[in-house]
């Protein structure tokens, strides 16, 4: 049986050597293609493969329907709307991601861009302390803990929302104190970071309404997805209340228009970096093989997102 992994941005050759030396172990056979030109070129990779990994690579029903022997694809990541989730189940196609291999990676970077803010971009100029200001975590999955870890090594007041976690333990016991509900949060934190995924319930989600609730100085820290921004209301609260400050790991739409309108109250990550550490590429990696290797040996779906 063959794996493709098939990545527009590469693994690391540490990566790579690594998920091929456990496909081998398996008995399975492991191609690669990177820097792909086109979606043709996929299509026609894959044509012979029963796995396929990828990390932001969209696999859609076009592709799915040049792929006849496919069996499981692994997104190498947390988040997997780049998956036609619809199309491989029609097909009977394990559709599965990687969680909490790149959660270390995301949450460190989203404390530090709230250091990066505090301190206006690092440019000359008084700036402040994220110690002893309020830090609401929007999602509390593997990134949201984390996030919550650090915050408080560094002083901070950590709350958080998770309409999916509700059982007030896991937050006491994380020294985390439980919002009730978005709003509350909004409300009640000067940081809020967002880890929310995009779904039908929560595009546009984050919009006006929840941003001018928000403290004086407060900063929206966004290391999700830009579909959960509603970004005309984005632009309606920064120009309304122009102590509030936008920064994120996915550049919107109107980047341009936000950061010309905006300076320094807004910034935007030339490119997604959440998960560009060399510790996350390899765990991310590794785990994606083993996940195909338990499917294949072991009937292992524990990681599925499509039924």
């Amino acid at each position: 049986m063959k794996i493709l992994i098939a990545t527009e941005k590469p693994f690391s050759k540490q990566a790579t050597d690594g998920m091929a030396a456990i496909a081998r172990e398996a008995g399975l056979e492991c191609a690669l293609l990177e820097k792909y030109a086109s979606v043709d070129v996929l299509k026609a990779a894959v044509a012979d493969a029963d796995a396929l990994i990828v990390r932001s690579d969209k696999v859609t029903a076009d592709v799915i329907g040049a792929a006849p022997k496919l069996r499981i694809v692994v997104r190498a990541g947390a988040g997997y709307d780049n998956l036609d989730l619809a199309a491989c189940t029609a097909r009977g196609i394990v559709a599965m991601n990687t969680p909490g291999q790149n959660s270390n990676a995301v949450a460190e970077l989203a404390i530090s861009m709230m250091i990066f803010m505090a301190r206006n971009q690092f440019t000359p100029g008084t700036g402040h302390e994220i110690s002893g200001k309020r830090l609401g975590i929007h999602a509390y999955g593997n990134v949201g803990r984390i996030v919550a870890r650090y915050g408080r090594a560094l002083g901070m007041e950590v709350s958080a929302y998770d309409p999916f976690v509700t059982d007030p333990a896991i937050f006491a016991g994380d020294g985390v104190r439980m919002a009730s509900s978005a709003a509350e949060l909004y409300a009640n934190s000067d940081y809020v970071s967002l880890h929310i995924p995009t779904t039908a319930e929560t595009k546009g989600s984050i919009g006006y309404e929840l941003l001018m609730s928000m403290p004086q100085g407060a900063t929206l820290v966004n290391t999700a997805r830009k579909e959960v921004i509603d970004e005309a209301g984005l632009m309606r609260a920064l120009d309304e209340r122009t102590d509030l400050k936008y920064i994120t790991d996915i550049a919107p739409d109107t980047a341009a228009e936000l950061a010309e309108k905006f300076g320094k109250r807004f910034f935007a990550t030339p490119k997604k970096m959440g998960a560009e550490t060399a510790e996350a590429n390899v765990n991310a990696g590794l785990a994606a093989v083993r996940q195909i290797v338990a499917f294949f040996k072991e009937g292992v779906t524990k990681f599925q997102v499509n039924r």
